[in-house]
């Protein structure tokens, strides 16, 4: 998985050795989560709909209700669904006991419960931007009640 703007943290930080998501992951886990959760491109096309990202629960179920709009931009498509998954790791990173960013084997973020699940959400804000299912607030939902 390609992010930007890891390249800049490893910049900024110093981290010659953390030439993967997961060795800066184990060195900076909350500056790695903070990454995640910039999510700019999602909160500006938000923002353009007058909806302002919170970072709350409340805001995914707020986003599931957004017109699909980005839906006509093919380029901009898999960008707004990575932000789409980013945001909703955030929010369950932030919100539900225990869980935290972990990152699989060839450098994709995910979600891990204390219950041992894991959750691909970038895969599934993809889904949610591409087809409008499963909604963010509905994974969320799942999430914390596991």
């Amino acid at each position: 998985m390609n992010i930007p703007f890891l390249d800049n943290w490893r910049r900024r930080h110093g981290t010659e050795h953390a030439h993967t998501l997961t060795a800066a992951m184990k060195k900076d886990p909350q500056g790695v989560g903070e990454l995640l959760a910039e999510c700019e491109l999602l909160r500006v096309r938000a923002g353009q709909e007058g909806l302002q990202l919170d970072d709350s629960p409340e805001s995914l179920a707020a986003l599931d209700q957004l017109p699909p709009r980005w839906r006509d931009d093919p380029e901009e498509l898999p960008w707004l669904g990575n932000d789409a998954g980013l945001y909703l790791g955030t929010i369950i990173v932030r919100t539900v006991p225990g869980a935290v960013w972990d990152v699989w084997p060839g450098g994709q973020p995910v979600v891990r419960l204390t219950s041992g699940r894991e959750i691909n959400v970038v895969e599934a804000g993809l889904d949610w931007a591409v087809a409008g299912a499963p909604e963010l607030s509905q994974v969320y939902g799942e999430a914390a009640e596991a």
